[in-house]
């Protein structure tokens, strides 16, 4: 993913997102799931393209996105002190394959909570 012409002054940048998921035909989900938590991390321009581009591989995926919590760029979380070196590999390595890495699924049951 490379930022347009109109935005040649901005670099590439990680974007770290909570998405939630709902039940689809073949998401291969445990059974007695009702969706799940995915723990992404994604690149783009800006947020808003990070998140695009994380709902269409999750819909690629066969997996149905309702919801999609941005956490801000690397540097906005380390702004925060938020970022431990074993996450800092992962948004690296999703910068150097310019791609979406779901880190973490978490299924949610009943009433939507994580177990």
């Amino acid at each position: 993913m490379n930022c347009s012409a109109t935005d040649a002054s901005r670099e590439t940048e990680v974007f770290t997102l909570l998405v939630v998921v709902g039940r689809w035909p073949n998401d291969e989900l445990p059974a007695d799931a009702t969706g799940a938590e995915l723990l992404c991390y994604a690149t783009g321009c800006d947020e808003a393209e990070a998140v695009r581009e994380t709902v269409n591989v999750l819909r690629a995926a066969e997996l149905r996105p309702l919801d999609v919590t941005g956490y801000g760029s690397l540097a906005e979380r380390e702004a925060d002190g938020e970022v431990g070196e074993e996450e800092r590999g992962l948004i690296e390595r999703c910068r150097r394959e310019n791609a979406v890495i779901v880190a973490e699924l978490t299924p949610t049951y009943g009433d939507g909570s994580p177990q």
